[in-house]
């Protein structure tokens, strides 16, 4: 095949060559084979590999949550007002400030919204006011229940000292 006929066959294929069917189809085609294929390593992040590695302590060290913050270090310590709360479940109601356990109610509940409003959202902090909360309302609740006792018990006493005196009169 002379020059000359092989440079006007080469002329004839150039608009298939750029045409955006073929540009597309070969591009497609070349995508295809190398995402398969062993090729496919070479665009993958390094970096997901290692966080993947990581220790359970190095990712927890690392994070905006982690132990070295106060993220972190401020629920550990708030459980011990759970824990407080808690151990004041065997005390006696009259024992118990209503003020200070409606405090500790509102503080657990609205700061447990906060909690997942913030950024980073700290949900060991929003599961340690939750439980604040529900432990503020249960001993709330105790000392209301205690409370409108008292005021039955009086209100009995004084009906009993009325028929006593009308008895006797």
């Amino acid at each position: 095949m002379s020059s000359a006929a092989s440079a006007s066959i080469l002329r004839a294929a150039r608009p298939a060559f750029r045409s955006t069917n073929f540009t597309t189809a070969y591009a497609r085609q070349t995508f295809r084979s190398h995402a398969g294929g062993s090729s496919s390593r070479r665009w993958q992040s390094t970096t997901a590999e290692a966080k993947a590695q990581a220790s359970w302590f190095k990712r927890m060290w690392d994070s905006p949550i982690g132990l070295k913050t106060v993220h972190f270090w401020a629920p550990v310590m708030k459980w011990a007002l759970v824990l407080a709360g808690v151990a004041d479940f065997a005390r006696p109601a009259e024992k118990l400030s209503l003020t200070q356990n409606a405090a500790l109610t509102a503080t657990g509940l609205i700061w447990t919204r906060w909690c997942l409003i913030i950024k980073p959202k700290n949900y060991l902090l929003a599961a340690v006011n939750f439980f604040l909360g529900i432990v503020g309302i249960v001993q709330v609740s105790r000392i209301l229940m205690y409370q409108q006792s008292q005021k039955h018990k009086s209100t009995v006493e004084k009906v009993e000292d009325k028929v006593e005196a009308a008895v006797k009169a």
